[in-house]
């Protein structure tokens, strides 16, 4: 499908609870462990509901021909004794096959709309510094100053295991 007539036919709008199962399981596509561990660690269906509940007008979808197939979810911050909103783009994907097709862009443009609207100043993003396709993405919205940060885990099922061996 070309570009242009896919975002001829394709419908930004506000989630509703319907849509809450089809952005779930798009998003479990999406983010796979292969993919990037952390956003797999990450995204749930508590997660969804959570800024669902708490943003409703910063959580919106791509539909094409009756089907979801792209989201934005976003909140907002604002910090004590900082006269600063920002706006925090939480979660963006779209379906495999249309990622080239200016879907994204529809989500980020509706969304940043959004946050303009709410009276946000700057729009944070966080993605794995492995998500090259991500980076060019925002690259491409305006982003820049680019930081990376480092994420660690701690599995303590193998903790748990280490003290009940040394305890016995």
């Amino acid at each position: 499908m070309s570009k242009n007539l896919l975002t001829d036919q394709l419908i930004i709008r506000e989630m509703t609870i319907d849509d809450l199962a089809a952005v779930f399981h798009l998003g479990e596509k999406l983010f796979t462990s292969d993919y990037s561990p952390s956003m797999y660690r990450t995204w749930d269906e508590y997660e969804i509901t959570t800024l669902f509940n708490s943003d409703t007008e910063l959580c919106i979808v791509a539909e094409l021909e009756d089907e979801v197939v792209g989201f934005a979810l976003g909140t907002t911050v604002e910090k004590q004794h900082s006269a600063w909103k920002y706006g925090y783009l939480v979660w963006i994907g779209t379906r495999p096959g249309l990622q080239k097709c200016g879907a994204g862009k529809e989500l980020f443009d509706e969304i940043k709309d959004r946050f303009i609207d709410q009276g946000v100043r700057m729009i944070i993003i966080d993605t794995d510094a492995d998500n090259k396709a991500g980076i060019s993405f925002f690259k491409k919205q305006g982003f820049d100053n680019i930081q990376q940060h480092v994420y660690m885990t701690l599995n303590l099922s193998k903790t748990r295991k280490k003290r009940k061996k040394a305890s016995k």
